[in-house]
């Protein structure tokens, strides 16, 4: 067992490009315990993991946004397997959805995560883990929120809010306001009320997930898996205290009151009412997807196809 070193090795995985990163100097980078690296491509990200592996760091720096985070966590799932090293998140992206569960202030410095990780202060998460439904390893990728169907436009439409300044919690904010609109008044040829080829099968029972509400039984108009546990604007899409681990929102077919309701939908209301037309929330270990159309995992569009979902290692993350 390697002995604790008294100044930590620390690590750090710079994105330039992210929002708050453009134009400024990295962090406490004439000290010798910090290691920071900027990869341009996940080849070079790849390598730069595995030499921080190879130098047994103690705490893994992520400093760009969710994107920055998920390239992170596949690279270098091979690499540390279920032994990564302590992580800490600096949120310079455009939207910084895991800072948001984990708690973290949006201006977090690199010496104010130094002390917390000093102090001991952690919390743990499992991210998703997405791979093709034939085990191939080479196509895995992992993050913290996958989506589809109308989830992938909702994506595009945040892009937009980007370019136009708006970032974070007011983005995500802006995009379901528009997304409601959309699909409220939008007519049948709108891309907003159209649903996505969506199989979902419960790999420990074997059963496919029912469809509740109207529309074909084969489509889904947008669904929503995650590990969160605490989500921007202070949603609750999964109630109060959501379970910890992969859980999964499913709305069936775009009906115009249900999507009026929305807003209230992703702050916690439920019941029967909302099941009977298609709202529905799943809690499961792995899922089986046999999707029509794109997937989003932390804000990149993968392509249509058959895919099992389940819970990535356990991770420390360093919190205020």
């Amino acid at each position: 067992m390697r002995r604790a070193r008294a100044v930590p090795l620390v690590g750090i995985i710079r994105n330039p490009r992210s929002h708050r990163n453009n134009g400024e100097a990295p962090e406490m980078a004439d000290c010798s315990n910090i290691l920071t690296e900027t990869p341009h491509t996940r080849e070079d990200l790849y390598y730069t993991l595995a030499g921080f592996a190879r130098r047994g760091i103690d705490y893994l720096v992520v400093d760009g946004g969710d994107g920055t985070v998920r390239d992170v966590l596949t690279c270098g799932a091979d690499i540390f397997d279920d032994k990564w090293p302590a992580l800490i998140i600096l949120p310079k992206g455009k939207t910084n959805a895991l800072a948001v569960d984990l708690g973290l202030p949006n201006h977090w410095s690199l010496a104010q995560a130094l002390a917390a990780a000093h102090g001991g202060k952690t919390r743990t998460r499992r991210p998703l883990r997405v791979l093709p439904a034939d085990g191939a390893e080479e196509g895995c990728v992992q993050g913290f929120i996958m989506g589809t169907g109308a989830f992938s436009i909702g994506t595009e439409a945040g892009q937009e809010a980007h370019r136009r300044g708006a970032f974070n919690s007011f983005a995500v904010g802006l995009t379901v306001l528009w997304g409601i609109i959309q699909t409220l008044f939008g007519r049948a040829g709108n891309p907003w009320r159209q649903c996505t080829p969506t199989r979902i099968v419960d790999r420990d029972t074997g059963r496919e997930l029912s469809h509740a509400g109207p529309g074909r039984a084969d489509q889904r108009f947008l669904t929503v898996a995650t590990t969160f546990e605490k989500f921007p604007l202070g949603a609750r899409p999964f109630g109060r205290d959501p379970t910890p681990g992969l859980k999964m929102g499913v709305i069936d077919w775009p009906v115009r009151w249900i999507m009026a309701l929305l807003p209230a939908v992703l702050f916690g209301l439920s019941g029967r009412f909302l099941e009977r037309r298609g709202v529905q929330r799943y809690y499961a270990s792995a899922l089986e997807l046999d999707i029509g159309g794109p997937f989003i995992l932390d804000g990149e569009a993968f392509p249509a196809g058959h895919y099992m979902l389940d819970e990535g290692p356990q991770l420390t993350f360093v919190v205020p």
